[in-house]
């Protein structure tokens, strides 16, 4: 882009107006409107999905390309030997020898057993398996009795909330387990700490930054060691305080130790999006991760708010608290890089189009800058050629640079390192079972409908790991919602997918190792994973659900509102797109570039996919028209509510029928308990198969340990104790552990177990 150009952009000029009295935010506010792309996009490209046609889209170069391209790169791997080490006391690691910093889980399970043990039967309560403490959640604060409501209970799900958990580092054991010091790690669990740093690596950019000293890696993170290079996209367009746009009102004092005025979580985005940009801190304060932050609005902002947004990253070069800097080590704030870069994505004349939240053009922006695809600059894409990795856009944007791993999000989504490890080991546990040497399903496999298998062949199906939002239940609610929840405040629920969502999948050889990916079934038979693969799309209510049709999520069955990208895998949906565009509205054509990715989330760590969507007034809202989660089984949906008028069965109970049937709410909870069962009941048709007795009920061969029981006495202390490390994600951050399978106990939890757990009347046939 020419300088003239530059100059003739009213947002390019707005953006300079704003910040010229500002020396800071002239370092970092960036004019993307005329930056953005050389090409320049217009809003009715945008709209129409990027249709124009590309003049290299004949059938010859597409058939080119498609046969050069005919390998799946999205699970290959760079092994790059740094931290490649397995446990050193892997032969050492048992039950009675596990790795310290289990210790505390391992106490864990003496007090559960002892309580169970010591308490008379008749005293035994249900809750005795949720020994988590007793929450209070305050949601209204009365001036006339100068009191806060509260309510009080115990939030079991394992999901991360900002309502809940106060501090950022994704919950008690994930902020212990990656604020500890270095030289307080035993070397031989030094592997097991370098995990996600290793999955990274292997999975990210082959190109590694410049960390020499005065460099800018020096500046921001003041060391030479390399680290995860995270990307985070942020989608602020929606962001408000009550009906004042966000940008518009003043952001907190940066550093500032006075104590707040307490504020609902519908009063402000400020407070979420705060909270986003501490966790982010939190993951640069690992030492693991050096993150950079694209804001992403529709008009220029105020220098304060990028002060402030600077000041809340100190830990990835941000501005330092003045009362915890050294005198003089400091550079001025004009000098030095910063973590944060605001871009304007409109101009003048499509900015009305961007706040518009039904437009979809925000998240049709986020997905650009996250992948980055060629065409945005230069339409005629030799398809012969052009590299994935190469990035042509501007040079200026942060998401032109080199990165292993993008994060887009929209502000009210809540990101923690718990869901950024979550995501990188279970795109290695992917990337190895298509790697591994089993690329046939045997006979038995073939029949079973939910085993699958990964290979690097085109045909293979392209899976990456999706995530779902879930939201907590709101004093602004209404009845339906609360009756929904059982009056449950401490629960949170998914609104835009159900029980008809998804199905289960067995993917053999899906466990990786430590020291990047690695092998961790060592031909082991019946070695893999269970995962949760999306049959729909996930429909969120208006506007969102308006958006989503004019940009589609880049994940199919994923969000557009969350989700995340290695490099290895943004190359692969580069050269999806890339053909895509070339074949233009050729149908033939296009069912040569292959699919989309497919989203999957992992069973043993469900809850680390479940994204809290932190203002929490999401339930209790009905879903637009045809439009709903469950579509594709509308018709026996209706067949059921007719069954339920006939039989009189809510009779006179009006709201309890609209609350089954008008409204989605679907617990945490339930979700697991759904995919379990799914998946145990899958196995069990597969070994009955032609010998199944047609007149029993339930389970015939093997079952859920864990669900498949009667409910009046709560389950033994072994099983409660093995979900709760499930829901907590324990199972990916102990994986080292888990993975070794010296304790099998809690493999079936961990979502490792193919047969499940046998029937009790069944004989030893397995």
């Amino acid at each position: 882009m020419s300088e003239n150009d530059h100059r003739e952009d009213p947002a390019a000029e707005a953006a300079q107006g704003s910040s010229t009295s500002n020396a800071f935010t002239a370092v970092k506010l960036l004019a993307a409107a005329a930056l953005f792309y050389s090409a320049g996009l217009t809003f009715a490209e945008t709209y129409q999905h990027m249709t124009a046609r590309s003049t290299l889209n004949s059938a010859h170069d597409i058939e080119a390309f498609t046969a050069t391209s005919s390998n799946n790169n999205a699970y290959s791997y760079i092994n790059w030997d740094v931290h490649g080490r397995r446990l050193s006391s892997e032969a050492k690691i048992s039950k009675e020898n596990p790795p310290s910093y289990m210790k505390d889980l391992f106490e864990d399970l003496t007090a559960r057993t002892k309580l169970m043990e010591e308490t008379p039967p008749a005293e035994v309560k249900y809750w005795f398996e949720y020994t988590g403490p007793l929450q209070k959640y305050f949601y209204r604060y009365s001036r006339s009795r100068k009191k806060a409501d509260s309510f009080e209970g115990r939030d079991d799900s394992g999901v991360v909330s900002a309502r809940f958990i106060e501090t950022a580092g994704g919950g008690d054991e994930y902020s212990t387990f990656f604020g500890k010091e270095s030289s307080d790690i035993p070397t031989d669990e030094m592997a097991s700490y370098k995990r996600l740093l290793d999955n990274c690596l292997a999975m990210g950019s082959e190109t590694r930054p410049d960390r020499k000293k005065g460099s800018v890696w020096s500046e921001l993170y003041n060391d030479d060691a390399d680290r995860c290079r995270i990307l985070f996209t942020l989608n602020t367009v929606g962001a408000g305080r009550l009906t004042t746009m966000l940008w518009e009102t003043r952001p907190p004092t940066p550093h500032s130790v006075e104590p707040r005025p307490w504020i609902s979580e519908q009063e402000t985005a400020a407070t979420h999006l705060e909270r986003n940009l501490q966790e982010i801190d939190a993951m640069c304060a690992s030492g693991l991760i050096a993150a950079r932050v694209q804001v992403l609005v529709c008009e220029p902002i105020p220098g304060v708010w990028t002060d402030w947004m600077d000041s809340m990253l100190p830990n990835c070069g941000g501005k330092a608290d003045p009362m915890k800097v050294k005198e003089g080590s400091s550079a001025k704030v004009e000098e030095r890089a910063s973590p944060v870069q605001v871009v304007v994505t409109a101009n003048a004349k499509t900015a009305e189009v961007c706040h518009d939240l039904k437009s979809g053009f925000m998240e049709q922006r986020m997905q650009e800058l996250t992948v980055s695809p060629p065409y945005l600059t230069d339409e005629n894409v030799d398809l012969k050629t052009f590299n994935p990795a190469d990035k042509n856009t501007h040079p200026d944007l942060v998401s032109s640079d080199d990165h292993d791993l993008y994060v887009a999000l929209k502000w009210s989504t809540l990101i923690t390192i718990r869901s950024v490890n979550a995501f990188l080991q279970a795109s290695a546990d992917l990337a190895i079972a298509a790697t591994s040497t089993k690329s046939e399903l045997s006979k038995e496999e073939q029949e079973d409908g939910v085993t699958v298998v990964l290979s690097s062949d085109a045909s293979s199906p392209f899976l990456i790991p999706a995530f779902v939002r879930v939201s907590y239940v709101s004093e602004e609610n209404n009845k339906v919602a609360k009756w929904r929840m059982h009056g449950d405040f401490f629960h949170p629920a998914a609104w835009e997918i159900c029980k008809d969502s998804f199905d289960m999948s067995w993917i053999p050889g899906s466990l990786s190792g430590s020291g990047g990916v690695t092998d961790a079934c060592h031909g082991e038979k019946e070695c893999g994973q269970w995962w949760v693969y999306f049959a729909e799309e996930q429909m969120p209510t208006t506007p969102e659900i308006y958006a989503n049709e004019v940009t589609a999520p880049l994940v199919q069955g994923g969000s557009n509102y969350i989700y995340m990208l290695t490099e290895r895998q943004r190359q692969e949906v580069v050269k999806v797109k890339v053909c895509l565009h070339a074949a233009g509205d050729d149908k033939t054509k296009k069912e040569l570039c292959g699919d989309f990715p497919q989203g999957v989330i992992p069973l043993g760590d469900m809850e680390s996919f479940l994204m809290n969507f932190t203002p929490n007034t999401a339930l209790g809202k009905k879903h637009s028209s045809n439009r709903f989660p469950g579509y594709s089984r509308a018709e026996e949906r209706e067949l059921d509510r007719a069954k339920v008028k006939e039989r009189k069965q809510l009779k006179d109970q009006e709201d309890i029928e609209k609350a089954l049937f008008d409204y989605t709410i679907y617990p945490a909870a339930l979700f697991h308990k759904d995919a379990t069962i799914k998946a145990a009941r899958a196995r069990d048709f597969a070994i009955t198969g032609a010998k199944r007795d047609p007149e029993a009920i339930g389970p015939q061969k093997v079952k859920s340990g864990y669900y498949d029981v009667t409910i009046t006495k709560p389950r033994q202390s072994q099983w409660a104790w093995c979900q709760a490390i499930s829901r907590k994600g324990l199972c990916t951050l102990y994986a080292d552990y888990f993975r070794s399978f010296v304790d099998d106990r809690c493999l079936e939890s961990c979502g490792m177990r193919k047969n499940w757990s046998k029937v009790e009347r069944v004989s030893d046939e397995l």
